[in-house]
């Protein structure tokens, strides 16, 4: 899309050359995402800066999933300059070139009004757990039952359990995921049950995305203990998850010592992603790539 300005304000899209920038952006509004995250989420994706001069006052990024699927994030307005319609124009660049696909993200309570004006409906919350005080709890395998390392002969299999449990298109995202993640599977005679990846992210670590089929009624253990490996892998270091609400895992995190310290809602637009119910999904990757 060719830049367009709006008053003394240049929108142009979002290189790489923008990371410092932005990740200045992101501290000043006290996110916690480094450089390296930053880098992460536009090698996966696309989007805009909003540029004063040689300052940049906006960012808004935005990711595709096969044909059909796309989701948004990485909004950030300078605060000395929100109130202008740097955010509103930002997120109508996005939604130009996402086009007709169906789009999700994760808004504040506050940012709800906006995205509703835009198309966006309510379609579900995440909870977002951290701490680095938590007791690693013990969740038995059943018989035949094991957890081991991926290994590039799973990526297939990753991808699809990744794409049903999320209802989007992850055959480009989930292998450039493993490139920065480290992974485990949990397997019984040989077929994968479920898998559950680890990166550096933010203060420390985040767990995600966690997957487990749902077929025998035993997805919510497993899902516990695939955390529970990696928790106990990073104990005493921060570790974050960002879980769905219809998880039913918020309450089992509290107990453990994650604690919930926020909330967002999860939004969609153009319909809502085609989610299969064998495979459920207990931790996303992140809030922009769901």
């Amino acid at each position: 899309m060719s830049p367009a300005e709006t008053s003394t304000l240049l929108y142009r899209p979002f290189t790489a050359d923008d990371i410092p920038a932005a990740h200045a952006l992101s501290v000043e509004v006290k996110w916690p995402h480094r450089a390296d995250d930053w880098r992460f989420v536009h090698d996966a994706g696309e989007g805009f800066v909003a540029q004063d001069g040689d300052r940049v006052v906006g960012t808004a990024l935005f990711w595709t999933f096969g044909e059909n699927g796309g989701s948004l994030g990485m909004v950030i307005v300078a605060p000395d300059c929100q109130g202008k319609g740097i955010g509103r124009t930002l997120m109508e660049l996005l939604l130009e070139a996402l086009g007709e696909r169906i789009t999700v993200l994760h808004a504040t309570p506050a940012g709800e009004p906006l995205y509703a004006k835009l198309g966006f409906t309510r379609i579900g919350a995440i909870h977002q757990h951290q701490s680095a005080d938590f007791t690693v709890p013990r969740i038995d395998l059943q018989r035949g039952e094991h957890i081991r390392t991926i290994e590039p002969r799973d990526t297939d299999t990753l991808v699809a359990l990744a794409s049903r449990a999320s209802g989007f298109d992850r055959s480009v995202l989930l292998p450039s995921l493993l490139n920065v993640a480290q992974g485990v599977v949990l397997e019984r005679d040989g077929e994968a049950l479920g898998f559950a990846l680890i990166r550096e992210f933010g203060r420390g670590h985040a767990i995600g995305p966690v997957v487990s089929l749902t077929d025998d009624g035993q997805h919510v253990r497993r899902a516990q203990a695939l955390i529970a490996h990696w928790l106990g892998r990073n104990e005493g270091r921060f570790t974050r998850i960002d879980t769905p609400d219809e998880s039913g895992l918020a309450d089992w995190l509290e107990r453990i010592g994650l604690k919930r310290v926020d909330t967002v809602i999860k939004m969609a637009r153009n319909g809502t992603p085609s989610r299969d119910a064998s495979v459920a999904q207990f931790a996303i990757i992140n809030q922009a790539l769901g």
